[in-house]
């Protein structure tokens, strides 16, 4: 398995990365909220007691 940073061979210590900079680096873009997941809008995204009936 490899780093999912910088694709280097990973560490046991710091599985699934290579050192602690790369877990620090995945850390900060969860944080910043760079990982995101697309969302394709459509008429069923209102909430349950927003819903017309």
């Amino acid at each position: 398995m490899s780093c999912p940073i910088c694709a280097k061979p990973t560490d046991p210590q710091y599985r699934p990365f290579c050192s602690r900079r790369c877990a620090d680096v995945d850390l900060g873009r969860w944080l910043k909220e760079s990982y995101v997941i697309p969302v394709v809008e459509g008429e069923n995204d209102l909430p349950k007691d927003e819903e017309e009936t």
